[in-house]
């Protein structure tokens, strides 16, 4: 099971006790996957989804709620054997009025007033209102990425509109949500892991929350260890690197002047280079008489190589 399919299969079995909380997120389901359908004695309000856990979920909220059994149809797609769909259907013209004025879809005189609004700002007035909805939202069209890989939360809205609102919705509890197109679609999305741990707290999926925590934790240290692997490995071949510099220009003075030419701290200084030629400057200066810092011993180096480079011009200038 993906890590998307965990987090939807605890929000699932999350049923808020407060009943304006359960209508803000049968609400968000409708809005998302919802539709009226035919009329008179026909009419049904379906809800369509490939979520097995969303459609035990909103069976169980549409019971408690409202206090109506609907009726649950699973269609298999003859061609993808693996993909089947729920659908949960209501009839009765007198259910589907409760439940439409209920979520803001028709007013007391059985009217439509649905607008291209997500969802009428009534609903979602309260705080907890706003986090079942979010609930509600994801369960119908939201995703995860797995956090091992990368950190990417959305939400798909079939309208700019749409999209904008649960923006806003989610932005209200102090985040940073943007909206992007893709296709046809506008897609609400976070991609900071910070973020994503907060967003499952705001839809109250607790479990998950401290899973996604441990794996940051985990990727936080592994990172830590990689800079400081990578940190020491540059600096050892830095250290390498310059070493081998030294002995070369060593090597140069003491073949074309000799190491006899060199004041006798230089001297010093090489010869104890070329008797220990991986040993760092600070154990460079233990072995002089007196010890010298480490400073000091690479100021001693360098100046070897200025002489170096000078012996270096002067041949080319004689050839």
């Amino acid at each position: 099971m993906s890590f998307s399919s965990q987090v939807k299969e605890e929000l699932s079995r999350h049923i808020h006790k407060s009943r304006h909380c359960q209508i803000a997120e049968i609400a968000a389901v409708l809005s998302f996957t919802g539709k009226l359908e035919g009329a008179g004695e026909e009419q049904a309000l379906r809800v369509y989804t490939e979520n097995l856990s969303l459609a035990r979920k909103y069976f169980i909220l549409m019971k408690q709620t409202f206090q109506v059994t609907c009726r649950i149809a699973v269609r298999q797609n003859i061609y993808l054997h693996k993909s089947r769909a729920f659908v949960i259907s209501l009839y009765g013209e007198k259910d589907i009025r409760r439940v439409l004025q209920a979520v803001k879809w028709r007013n007391e005189k059985n009217e439509d007033i649905r607008t291209r609004e997500l969802v009428n700002g009534l609903l979602v007035q309260k705080s907890c209102c706003r986090r079942a909805f979010l609930r509600g939202a994801f369960l119908s069209a939201g995703s995860m990425s797995d956090p091992e890989k990368s950190y990417h939360f959305e939400i798909v809205c079939t309208g700019e509109e749409k999209a904008r609102q649960l923006m806003d919705l989610i932005n209200s509890f102090e985040m940073d949500a943007k909206v992007v197109m893709r296709k046809k679609n506008h897609v609400v999305y976070l991609k900071e892991g910070a973020q994503i741990v907060d967003m499952l707290n705001i839809m109250e999926a607790h479990v998950s929350l401290l899973n996604l925590e441990n794996v940051r934790i985990i990727k936080e240290m592994r990172n830590s260890v990689n800079r400081q692997v990578n940190c020491e490995t540059a600096n050892i071949n830095k250290t390498v690197s310059a070493a081998v510099k030294q002995l070369a220009d060593i090597n140069y003075i003491q073949h074309t002047r000799g190491l006899e030419s060199l004041p006798e701290n230089l001297r010093e200084i090489a010869l104890v280079r070329l008797q220990y030629p991986q040993a760092p400057l600070k154990e460079l200066g233990a072995y002089l008489e007196p010890a010298v810092g480490k400073s000091g011993v690479n100021h001693r180096l360098r100046r070897l190589c200025e002489i170096a480079e000078e012996l270096r011009k002067e041949n080319c200038e004689d050839m």
